[in-house]
């Protein structure tokens, strides 16, 4: 059986179609292998004024400079938003349900507590006691130490936070102790929170020339614990120590209390 190569892919098809078409006059085959040659033509002709048109657009520098642009805007616009982020989360004064809580003040001074997320942060709530240093060293050597804090509800500051209330009334295991204010913290209390950073859980002395030069005041005391954050609803807050040994109820918890 002898094979017939067609020459072109034209030939091929047109064979092909007159093998199983019925084509009733010749002429309209010439013409139709007219049409087809003249469209087959015009095609290529077509396929190749896109493919020289094509790459010439592509390359056109007015194509590009508007997108180098629109990314230059996009990567200013989330650098900015990174930045706004990052500031906001430093000034933010919200606490975790794990926080570091210290109690410091100078011997012949009043005692500070101080709650902080990290003890790399500002601590989202620092207030100065009334109540004496040696007299609640005295109370926690005997045993358990409640302390609550109460402020009053006013209707002119509906939304300020608990936490932002600057001034409380004292109380130390039942007994009243005073008015705490709340305080920024400064370069001083700085110099205390940084000497004892390196601590995550204990008490002891620093001599009053390690932070103020002057140990007027006498030493400083402190001690350092890790506390659980109890949040009963935005007028109630507690603050539980955490014993290192998980055994026994809490030796020292404070109660924030908006009346």
């Amino acid at each position: 059986m002898r094979t017939i190569m067609a020459k072109t892919p034209h030939d091929s098809s047109f064979s092909f179609s007159r093998r199983y078409f019925h084509w009733k006059k010749k002429v309209e085959d010439d013409d139709m292998e007219e049409i087809f040659s003249f469209s087959s033509s015009s095609h290529r002709e077509e396929m190749k004024v896109e493919e020289i048109n094509l790459p010439v657009l592509s390359l056109s520098p007015t194509v590009k400079a508007p997108s180098k642009r629109l990314s230059q805007l996009k990567v200013s616009n989330l650098w900015s938003a990174l930045t706004f982020s990052k500031s906001r989360s430093h000034l933010s004064s919200g606490l975790g349900t794990r926080v570091v809580g210290t109690l410091f003040g100078y011997r012949r001074g009043h005692v500070h507590l101080a709650f902080q997320d990290n003890t790399k942060l500002n601590p989202a709530y620092l207030v100065e006691l009334a109540t004496p240093t040696s007299v609640l060293v005295k109370e926690m050597a005997s045993g358990l130490v409640r302390i609550a804090l109460e402020c009053d509800k006013k209707v002119e500051k509906k939304g300020l936070k608990l936490l932002e209330e600057p001034i409380w009334r004292t109380y130390c295991n039942g007994k009243k102790c005073g008015y705490a204010i709340r305080r920024e913290c400064g370069p001083e209390e700085w110099k205390v929170l940084n000497s004892v950073g390196p601590i995550t859980m204990g008490a002891g002395v620093l001599p009053g020339s390690s932070v103020n030069g002057a140990g007027s005041e006498g030493e400083l005391m402190y001690m350092r614990a890790k506390f659980e954050r109890v949040v009963g609803s935005k007028d109630s807050e507690a603050f539980y120590m955490m014993n290192p040994d998980g055994n026994g109820g809490p030796e020292l918890s404070i109660y924030l209390l908006r009346v």
